[in-house]
């Protein structure tokens, strides 16, 4: 369907509607009209009936006292719906469950948002606190071993439009923001058929990701697992995290009708 065939059929209201629930963030979990209406660039009389409406439905309630507006616990029904529709998140959880027993760091399924990690199933290691990815949670693609391994294992010729239109942060002093580094570095996961990210969203988390093909051999997700460095020692990786990634992404991938070995570039 052509641009302008996209335009003249999508509903306004409809996206302005989607657009106020997606405001809602854990720094910003109530707001006013007058912010929502800031954060649209509209004016007030423009989300009000919206907001009305979207209260109505139950997915926004406001306080009688502030006349603030939140989210109600029903949002969760449109993310629920989506991640049982998801056959990976189910078929995972035994995958996770020993790689988050067997390696001692939380283990992760993620999928690729436009140029973000979206998090489908989760494993939280007991004792280790210091990571908090959960089901539903975003990540930047560039700076993550999940986000790395689902951009190498696009169409190449789709990298760098992906990267130039990433929000290209830095989280910390290991985080690769230029792009020529990106490049070079999607090369090597596709080559090598995994990615390693040490420090780059979180200082001092260390996490191994592999990729996950169907019967099409079209990626479908990754699998990763993170962990202080100081339990996740390079020594470590090589023989057994990289190994054990691996093989889960491996069994997956078989579950989705994924038989033949993939050809990396040279």
């Amino acid at each position: 369907m052509k641009n302008e065939e996209k335009t003249r059929y999508s509903s306004s209201s409809l996206v302005r509607g989607l657009e106020i629930l997606r405001l809602f963030r854990p720094e910003q979990p109530t707001l006013s009209l007058v912010e929502i209406a800031n954060e649209l660039g509209v004016s007030r009389t423009t989300p009000f009936r919206l907001l009305f409406t979207l209260q109505h439905l139950g997915y926004l309630k406001q306080n009688e006292s502030t006349k603030r507006y939140e989210l109600t616990p029903k949002v969760l029904e449109l993310g629920f719906a989506y991640l049982s529709s998801q056959p990976i998140t189910e078929l995972a959880r035994p995958y996770l469950d020993r790689l988050c027993k067997e390696i001692g760091g939380s283990a992760h399924i993620g999928i690729l948002d436009d140029t973000s990690v979206v998090y489908v199933a989760s494993k939280t290691a007991p004792n280790v606190s210091n990571i908090n990815v959960s089901i539903g949670s975003r990540l930047p693609a560039h700076a993550t071993a999940v986000g790395k391994t689902l951009l190498a294992f696009q169409p190449k010729e789709k990298w760098q439009e992906l990267l130039l239109v990433s929000d290209l942060q830095t989280y910390t002093n290991e985080t690769k923001i230029m792009i020529t580094a990106l490049l070079k570095e999607l090369e090597q996961v596709y080559r090598q058929g995994y990615s390693i990210s040490s420090g780059e969203f979180q200082v001092g988390i260390r996490s191994v990701a592999a990729p996950i093909f169907d019967e099409q051999d079209q990626l479908i997700a990754a699998i990763s697992v993170a962990a202080p460095e100081s339990s996740l020692s390079e020594e470590f990786v090589a023989d057994y995290v990289l190994p054990a990634i691996q093989d889960a992404a491996s069994e997956l991938s078989t579950f989705f009708g994924y038989k033949k070995v993939k050809q990396r570039r040279s």
